[in-house]
């Protein structure tokens, strides 16, 4: 009985803010003190085909793509390095990046607004690009560099004796093995990104609009419905990510995460 009800409160713990976000998606008339509302419809799901959100979905998904890339790029050699050669300030390296996440992030951001004002580059996709990086960069540095340290170094050797170089070596044997590690990092940094909040309306606003912003402006303005669709439509691709990084973030790349 007592796990039973134990499980019932999960449950309504769990489901409860999805349902109410779903009831209030549909309704299209609700007034106090109404336990539910008074007319319900697809109005507001209409309206999400509506030019005034398809632009901040776009802008979200270009900005997390373009994230995505850079991060990987950057992260790619990095890990690689951090996880094979042992060097002066190599565990400071790897703590730098931990430094963004080790901080409120409210005076950070607000801190890096000013410096892009000063540069030009605040209410631009280049900097709300830039202030993602930063954080993503924690994600993509950490998750390669366990990626590398859970394939054997003796692999790598292997190919070396029978004459491959480095590059050779690194482009046939370490890098397919880090495949679906790579496809994990991937996915950790694009939901990070797509769903990134405050570093975007600091320093974004008011001209560059992502979906977390764009829900925050409807909330802001008592739209519960319009902020209602906005959670389940960033709900729905972060979903089915996470199910995609359940299959390929091994087990082996755990057990090397958060070692520096």
């Amino acid at each position: 009985m007592a796990r039973a009800a134990a499980l019932a409160g999960v449950g309504f713990l769990v489901v409860g803010p999805l349902a109410s976000l779903a009831v209030w998606s549909l309704a299209e008339r609700w007034t106090y003190p109404s336990p539910w509302p008074q007319r319900v419809g697809l109005r507001y799901w209409s309206r999400m085909l509506g030019s005034d959100f398809l632009e901040p979905l776009r802008v979200g998904l270009v900005i997390a793509v373009i994230v995505t890339v850079l991060a990987l790029a950057f992260a790619l050699p990095l890990g690689y390095v951090l996880a094979r050669l042992r060097f002066p300030g190599r565990t400071a390296i790897l703590l730098a990046f931990l430094l963004p996440q080790a901080f409120p992030q409210l005076p950070v951001f607000a801190s890096a607004t000013r410096e892009f004002y000063r540069w030009g580059l605040a209410g631009t996709v280049p900097g709300v690009v830039l202030v993602h990086l930063v954080g993503g960069l924690v994600f993509a540095v950490w998750t390669m560099t366990a990626v590398f340290r859970s394939i054997a170094p003796e692999l790598e050797e292997a190919a070396q004796n029978l004459g491959a170089s480095t590059t050779r070596t690194f482009l046939t044997v370490s890098l397919p093995l880090a495949l679906p590690g790579l496809v994990a990092s991937a996915v950790l940094v694009f939901l990070y990104s797509l769903d990134e909040f405050t570093g975007t309306l600091l320093v974004g606003s008011p001209f560059v609009t992502t979906l977390p912003v764009y829900m925050y402006t409807a909330s802001v303005g008592y739209e519960l419905q319009i902020a209602s669709v906005t959670a389940i439509a960033l709900m729905v691709p972060g979903a089915v990510l996470l199910l995609l990084l359940e299959r390929f973030l091994k087990a082996e790349y755990l057990v090397f995460f958060g070692q520096v």
